[in-house]
């Protein structure tokens, strides 16, 4: 049992970089879809322990504040998807960063928000997988952009 998991984390460990960038765009396209359900069982496994967020407007968030608010739903979401076509991966050894356009289109507090904005999302290769471990959002884009 124990050869088998040393022989799957090596595996791991050798994957080409397109193969981590598939594995990657996979995990990000999860957590995406994850925040869009308020599914912080999801979120806490692909999170960091030491996970930061920070807004366009300088707004800094651990993982426990959006763990905090996906349990409370504080946010509903009808959309919370990558735009089709802007994904895309950079992988560096053991570090990767996702760029894509996000649509968000929500209700929270009773104010709804419909807008786009680009994101930057930080992954490390850990001995049990990829973690997001941080990532920057920018200000909502002006429509027509």
């Amino acid at each position: 049992m124990i050869a088998a998991l040393l022989v799957a984390a090596t595996n791991k460990l050798n994957a080409t970089p397109e193969e981590d960038a598939k594995a990657v765009a996979a995990l990000d396209t999860k957590y995406q879809a994850a925040v869009k359900a308020n599914d912080a069982t999801t979120m806490d496994q692909i999170l960091a322990d030491d996970f930061v967020l920070v807004t366009g407007r300088g707004a800094v968030f651990s993982k426990a504040d959006l763990l905090d608010s996906a349990r409370k739903k504080e946010v509903t979401y009808e959309g919370q998807d990558e735009e089709p076509g802007t994904q895309k991966v950079r992988v560096w050894g053991d570090t990767a960063v996702v760029t894509a356009l996000l649509w968000i289109k929500s209700v929270q507090a009773g104010k709804p928000a419909d807008y786009k904005l680009w994101f930057s999302d930080t992954y490390i290769r850990t001995p049990t997988g990829w973690r997001y471990v941080f990532g920057q959002a920018s200000l909502p884009l002006p429509k027509g952009d």
